[in-house]
């Protein structure tokens, strides 16, 4: 009895003590989302189209364990001046469980979803059946500051990468595989061209965090004039409609009454047939027959 009691007041002796070394411990031990030279840890998502896309922050990388066949979709962003390069890295599942060669695409897009052209990299990559990685890059053009509205130019803004397989045995669908992307850009705004140009605001800038570069300008004031109220409100169409019937109805009434003609009897000429019912209806006029 007296050894039970003992060690009942020896192990309420120790609490104290192991309170405080529990948060020196967990103080101690670093997070795993934190990195030692202060870059973001990698995504570790991919998203299935443009809407769920993943954001990522500048210097972020991407480490994704996906699914052979599934299309990827990650987002990132660009200011003028810069010259984006993407680069993908395939880790492919075991050769002993494919089938056949695999054929791997990039595609880079920008805010507006229009597909961007690589001035230098390999967007479409073959691997055997006996390799075990496959690389992919896309180096994009210089992101201008302003273009026509015809023109395709790279702008400042979101842009989205997309990893798909083109070319696969139907076997090998599903099987395990991961991808590691890593974005890298060149250049500043010192570097922009051309000059005098400016973009008011960049392409559809991202919902989340981090993802865009660019600032978006203050929204600008509209220049008001003398007339600018009489096309603006919801009842603006009734007073036109209004006054424009009004217009057409005054319209009509002055042209019938310029192109009319003037009722009654016509001036008499001469050889005229009178009017039936006449006294002279069924004689010629002048004639001195009885």
């Amino acid at each position: 009895m007296r050894t039970t009691i003992r060690g009942a007041l020896a192990a309420l002796a120790l609490l104290p003590a192991l309170a405080l070394g529990a948060p020196a411990a967990s103080a101690a031990s670093p997070s795993p989302s934190a990195s030692a030279n202060g870059t973001p840890a990698p995504a570790t998502k991919a998203g299935t189209s443009f809407l769920t896309a993943v954001n990522l922050s500048p210097g972020q990388d991407a480490n994704v364990a996906v699914s052979t066949g599934d299309y990827l979709y990650w987002a990132f962003g660009a200011s003028e001046g810069q010259t984006p390069t993407v680069g993908l890295t395939v880790n492919l599942a075991p050769s002993a469980d494919r089938h056949g060669p695999q054929t791997w695409s990039v595609e880079v897009f920008d805010g507006l979803r229009r597909r961007q052209a690589c001035t230098a990299g390999t967007q479409n990559a073959t691997a055997e059946q006996s390799a075990t990685t496959l690389t992919l890059d896309c180096t994009l053009r210089e992101v201008r500051t302003w273009s026509e509205p015809w023109s395709g130019d790279p702008l400042p803004g979101t842009y989205y990468v997309r990893l798909s397989v083109s070319d696969v045995p139907q076997p090998d669908l599903g099987l395990a595989s991961s991808v590691r992307l890593h974005v890298a850009a060149k250049g500043d705004a010192d570097n922009a061209q051309p000059e005098g140009g400016e973009l008011k605001a960049p392409l559809v800038p991202p919902a989340g965090g981090g993802a865009s570069t660019a600032k978006a300008a203050a929204p600008v004031a509209q220049e008001e004039h003398w007339y600018t109220g009489w096309f603006s409100g919801w009842n603006s169409r009734w007073y036109w409609t209004v006054g424009g019937a009004f217009l057409a109805a005054l319209a009509g009434i002055l042209g019938y009454n310029l192109t009319r003609h003037p009722h009654g009897q016509r001036p008499g000429r001469y050889g005229a047939v009178p009017p039936q019912g006449s006294p002279h209806s069924g004689s010629y006029a002048g004639s001195d027959r009885p």
